[in-house]
């Protein structure tokens, strides 16, 4: 498989550093080692070491996706079309530097927000702009090619080489969590909800959203009714069709799950 200079991860990384300690973020030049020590495929250049890295994570992650089910549906991004491309930007997003720019940019100005991402701010990674696996291996020198990683990968990618099996009780998911289906009678089998959590845009005095929040893309367009989803746990436990609740006696429900790069919480 061969690897193009320009595009190999090595030169990437040593191109974002050049950027990212003109940008201050960087003081020193970092030296690339492939460890992958969960051996999941993920470079431990990836994963959020700090505690702080990982809350920071899920309260960004979380906050971006549910923003994506309260704006109006003609406000929501062209390239959110379905389950797997909510999960896509909201991942990128989270990832980036929160700054006036992207304020402007995404629409989204929260109140009160976690702070930023402190190991690395995308694109200035030490993949560029691909982080997601799309190829199954483990990361190591020699066997990481530039056709592993791309920032397009669709749910059943997203599940099997970018996340990892949490619980199928959902009592154990935490902000920014995954609940992954897997419907057998359509077209596009596997489909993702985001767990938020308690919403951090929301303050109804009613209580009527203090329950745990889930939001989610249908996969049709907005304008037919559709496109973007905003509900409570309670109410996903109650949903008319059984084949989306999110209960271990559900066949369909394939459980709780949590990206790759906040493994060690």
């Amino acid at each position: 498989m061969r690897v193009y200079a320009g595009h190999h991860p090595a030169a990437q990384l040593r191109a974002a550093n050049a950027k990212r300690r003109q940008a201050g973020v960087l003081s020193e030049p970092a030296v690339l080692s492939w460890a992958d020590s969960i051996g999941d495929g993920t470079p431990d250049f990836l994963r959020l070491d700090s505690a702080e890295d990982r809350q920071a994570f899920r309260g960004w992650f979380a906050l971006i996706a549910e923003f994506q089910a309260l704006r109006p549906s003609a406000d929501v991004p062209s390239e959110i079309s379905d389950c797997a491309a909510l999960l896509r930007y909201s991942y990128r997003n989270t990832l980036r530097a929160h700054d006036q720019a992207w304020l402007e940019e995404t629409g989204i100005e929260p109140e009160s927000a976690p702070p930023s991402i402190q190991k690395y701010r995308y694109p200035f990674t030490p993949l560029g702009a691909d982080l997601l696996r799309i190829r199954p291996g483990l990361a190591g020198p020699g066997e990481l090619h530039s056709t592993d990683f791309a920032e397009f990968a669709d749910a059943k990618t997203l599940k099997d080489l970018n996340t990892f099996f949490v619980s199928r009780d959902v009592r154990d998911a935490q902000a920014g969590d995954i609940f992954f289906y897997r419907q057998l009678e359509q077209d596009e089998p596997f489909h993702s909800m985001i767990y938020v959590g308690d919403s951090p845009w929301l303050a109804d005095p009613s209580g009527a959203w203090t329950a745990p929040v889930i939001v989610y893309h249908t996969g049709e367009p907005g304008s037919a009714g559709k496109g973007m989803r905003h509900i409570t746990l309670a109410e996903l436990l109650r949903y008319p069709s059984p084949r989306w609740r999110p209960v271990a006696g559900n066949p369909n429900f394939l459980g709780v799950y949590r990206w790759d790069i906040l493994r060690g919480d």
